[in-house]
């Protein structure tokens, strides 16, 4: 398997996973990534299908408030991702992230392993953003 970088899709597996959207009926396409995204959260021993989850989830990630358009995967448009993809996909990248044998251990180069990291919180931050601070309001109380 190839890696050209820390992207979603900068993998030949993930690259493999857009070709397979690509060529997917429209219908076919939520559950493709709904599929992949449970396999990997439920998987045990190594995750095999690591990089397919990451790029769903950063697929997942583009539709939210705040996500970046995804530029090298499916060259077919996605449809519209129900909401409860989120949080599987916020679960399936702290999976990818903490798994000791799954893609973080496979960088050569710490820095790019840093990197890959931020790739994933990145996303996270994306699908399941901080609860909003309310501001405390100046509020006169009884003397």
């Amino acid at each position: 398997m190839g890696t050209r970088g820390i992207g979603p899709f900068d993998n030949d597996a993930a690259a493999d996973f857009a070709d397979g959207l690509d060529t997917a009926e429209p219908e076919r396409r939520v559950e493709m990534v709904r599929e992949v995204l449970v396999r990997t959260i439920d998987a045990t021993g190594r995750l095999t299908e690591a990089d397919e989850a990451v790029a769903a989830a950063a697929l997942v990630a583009a539709q939210c408030p705040g996500g970046e358009p995804v530029d090298e995967g499916p060259e077919t448009s996605m449809p519209a991702f129900p909401s409860d993809l989120r949080k599987l996909a916020d679960e399936c990248l702290v999976r990818v992230a903490t798994d000791e044998r799954g893609p973080a251990a496979n960088w050569v180069d710490p820095q790019d392993a840093e990197r890959w990291q931020a790739v994933l919180a990145n996303l996270r931050t994306v699908l399941v953003p901080p609860p909003a601070t309310v501001p405390l309001l100046d509020i006169e109380r009884p003397a």
